[in-house]
């Protein structure tokens, strides 16, 4: 292994979550290129490498490196390089060869212990002498810290959060006890903070290791819906994980319960362990939703009969009896659940109870989970809908990591109705915030699917609102003539109870195409979204269609349908703009999607142009320029809102050629097209199928082998999520009932 050292010419490319770069590096004075993972290196900095050459086919001889040193460098001529390079703030080329030609070798030492005797040279005074000291200081102890960490597999771009927490004592902090960082750090995990924590030494029955192990465990209820584990499952997996004794891993659980670190609970007489912010947001949620839906409105007097009446001749339509119950329970109760498939007048609905409400001056808002279900509800209501999110006035705390919201219950909505579409999609947590910003006396109306799938967050709060039977729940089931026309509905309405839907009938809008294998079914969509349906209806692939497959990986999955269409729809090209992130690579026209919601961005309509700010979960565009000098991307989203975003925040973005069941839901697309084939269980099921044909609006395609199919609508064994929701509701209204007899 060869050793080379030299001053960095030119960065030519670096990824800052791997680390991934390629540079050249003067080695006595011929460049060399290098390649490795290395920090954030600038042009003028002096380091060290070791590695081996190697033959690239299209670049030629370069240094592979293994390992690297920043050194401070050793000449006259490098010591004034690296002062002009720009890393240092004061200091540009003049000011570095007159700090040269005034200290010379010393230089380095003055700026560091003796800062006032730079005022020495002319143009800079104590302020100036004062802040290239701390910039020189807070650059050697960064690149410290970087390397320090660097040794533990963690990127630069971790390295400087780490950084930012705890400043110069990260080092200290890290070697007193490393798993700090899980929870000061965002980004930074178990895994991370063990290989740390091992790496330098601290024993492997730690009470901090072991504890910072079992709240890890108890912390994957997030990523699997659930509200809680089992305590004789958290305790099997905490030493499992940890490789440790079970009685020692139950003995620090239950450290943490008298620390309050974590909450022992019975939930059907079963011993079992909340996070606290998760068993916050139960019992809060438990408490107010039972306040709110009992709240007494009897001396508001209201003709629903009259007005319903009114309502069916203004708009020549005849409500059913299911309907109009509907309507009435929203006037009687303080919350109400409206629930039912596609095509059984839920839009109605909400359309009569506006009009009801809105001619008793009430104050209306309304509301949905995602920016896409929030604008589908202004389109078919005419009246404005925003984001959960933004309602309750979302925003950030002073670091800029955790969610706030301005509204709660010291500062609740001044709304005397709200209306949420997509309620199946709330998680626990956010339903916790709504709640809390809901007054008593405030109607509540949450409008769902039951059957389709669950948050993507912690809980099931729609379906158990619903199964504890202590809120007005109207069920709609009737399919409506116009809706019984498509196919979409029909079908999905069988699916539903479980029969085969009806395939490939002449002049509908639901087909099937029977291949296979997973070559067939992408060489299919390949086809069907290239060719056959512009030749058919003059569908546009970016325009109009949709792919949405049930799972991430495989030949059928998102990730690879993605990379196959963007090579296909979106190829390279001489002038075309591209930039890896993470492991995506992004290109000037592909199609991409926001995956959270970012109130602050800024957005241009290039029709109206207007200005404005909000871009939101489920948001799909075109990107259309990549800035490599500028460092920002330019995407063009479905209502002619321009956004640019700078290259750290791509994160927010995904390709979007497919995408998962999950992250379609609250969406509509003119067409969609699904892959049909054989997969796991958990995710091949009715549930998942249900949700994905629900958001056709135009037509859905199916393409795969017909067995999956039977066999996704056969599949009701959806995993059942562990909640206490229902069981507390039930309480809740059982004690209150008690106390008041």
């Amino acid at each position: 292994m060869e050793k080379l050292t030299g001053y960095v010419e030119n960065i030519i490319y670096y990824n800052e979550y791997n680390n991934f770069t390629v540079m050249d590096l003067e080695v006595n004075g011929s460049l060399v290129t290098v390649t490795g993972n290395f920090p954030a290196l600038n042009k003028g900095e002096y380091i060290s490498v070791k590695g081996t050459w190697t033959e690239h086919a299209s670049f030629g001889t370069q240094f592979k490196s293994h390992s690297f040193e920043v050194n401070m460098p050793e000449t006259l001529k490098g010591i004034e390089k690296y002062l002009a390079s720009g890393l240092i703030t004061g200091i540009g080329e003049k000011k570095a060869r007159l700090m040269v030609e005034r200290f010379g070798e010393d230089v380095l030492d003055i700026i560091r212990y003796n800062p006032d005797r730079l005022r020495e040279i002319s143009g800079i005074g104590a302020k100036t002498a004062e802040m290239i000291s701390e910039s020189f200081n807070e650059h050697r102890e960064v690149m410290d810290i970087i390397m320090f960490l660097g040794e533990y597999g963690i990127s630069s771009y971790l390295a400087m959060k780490v950084y930012k927490v705890y400043k110069e004592n990260t080092v200290s902090v890290i070697k007193e006890n490393p798993y700090r960082m899980i929870h000061d750090v965002p980004g930074i995990g178990f895994k991370i903070a063990d290989e740390i924590a091992m790496s330098i030494g601290m024993e492997e029955y730690s009470p901090f290791r072991i504890m910072a192990g079992i709240k890890h465990m108890l912390q994957s209820c997030y990523n699997e819906g659930n509200m809680y584990m089992e305590e004789q499952e958290l305790i099997d997996k905490s030493a499992l994980i940890l490789n440790i004794d079970s009685e020692l891993a139950e003995y620090h659980l239950q450290e943490l319960v008298l620390q309050g670190e974590i909450k022992l609970q019975l939930v059907d007489n079963v011993r079992v362990y909340y996070t606290i912010p998760l068993y916050t947001a139960e019992e809060n949620v438990a408490n107010m939703i039972v306040e709110i839906s009992g709240y007494n409105y009897q001396d508001q007097i209201i003709n629903a009969d009259g007005i319903i009446q009114g309502f069916e001749k203004d708009h020549n339509i005849q409500l059913d009896e299911a309907q109009k119950n509907a309507v009435k329970s929203t006037i009687d109760n303080g919350a109400v659940i409206i629930t039912g498939g596609p095509g059984t007048g839920k839009t109605t609905i909400i359309n009569c109870i506006l009009e009801i409400f809105k001619g008793l001056d009430y104050e209306i808002a309304l509301a949905a989970p995602t920016g896409r279900a929030a604008k589908r509800m202004t389109e078919a209501t005419g009246f404005a809908a925003q984001t959960i999110h933004r309602l309750l006035e979302f925003g950030y705390s002073e670091n800029e990591e955790e969610q706030t919201f301005d509204r709660d219950e010291n500062n609740p909505l001044e709304y005397d109705l709200i209306i949420v579409d997509e309620a199946s999609m709330i998680d626990i947590l956010l339903m916790n915030h709504l709640l809390k910003a809901v007054s008593l006396g405030t109607r509540l109306i949450l409008v769902g699917d039951i059957n389709q799938l669950p948050s993507v967050g912690p809980g099931n709060v729609l379906k158990d609102l619903i199964e504890s039977e202590s809120l007005e729940v109207v069920r709609l089931t009737k399919i409506f003539r116009q809706a019984q026309e498509s196919m979409i509905v029909v079908n999905a309405h069988k699916i539903n109870s479980g029969e085969m839907p009806l395939l490939n009938q002449k002049n509908k809008d639901f087909f099937f195409v029977s291949c296979g294998t997973g070559e067939k079914i992408r060489e299919q969509i390949l086809e069907i979204c290239t060719h056959r349906l512009k030749k058919y209806n003059g569908y546009d692939f970016f325009e109009h269609i949709q792919i949405i497959s049930p799972v991430k990986k495989g030949m059928t999955g998102v990730n690879e349908l993605n990379k196959m269409l963007q090579l296909n729809l979106n190829p390279p090209s001489i002038g075309k703009e591209e930039r890896t992130f993470m492991s995506t690579l992004f290109r000037e026209g592909d199609k991409v999607m926001q995956i959270r919601n970012n109130y602050n961005i800024q957005w241009t309509d290039i029709v109206t142009n207007t200005e404005g700010e909000g871009v939101f979960n489920g948001d799909i565009g075109i990107v259309r320029k990549i800035n490599q000098n500028d460092k920002k991307v330019t995407v063009l989203f479905d209502d002619d809102r321009l956004v640019i975003y700078d290259f750290e925040q791509m994160d927010e973005l995904i390709l979007s050629y497919a995408i998962t069941v999950h992250k379609s839901q609250g969406s509509e697309f003119p067409v969609v097209v699904m892959p049909i084939f054989k997969g796991p269980g958990m995710l091949l099921n009715r549930n998942l199928l249900y949700t994905a044909i629900t958001r056709g609006r135009e037509m859905v395609i199916l393409v795969g082998h017909r067995y999956y199919l039977q066999y996704m609508i056969d599949n009701i064994n959806t995993e059942k999520r562990k909640t206490g929701l229902k069981g507390r509701i039930v309480n809740n209204i059982l004690e209150s009932s008690f106390n008041g007899s």
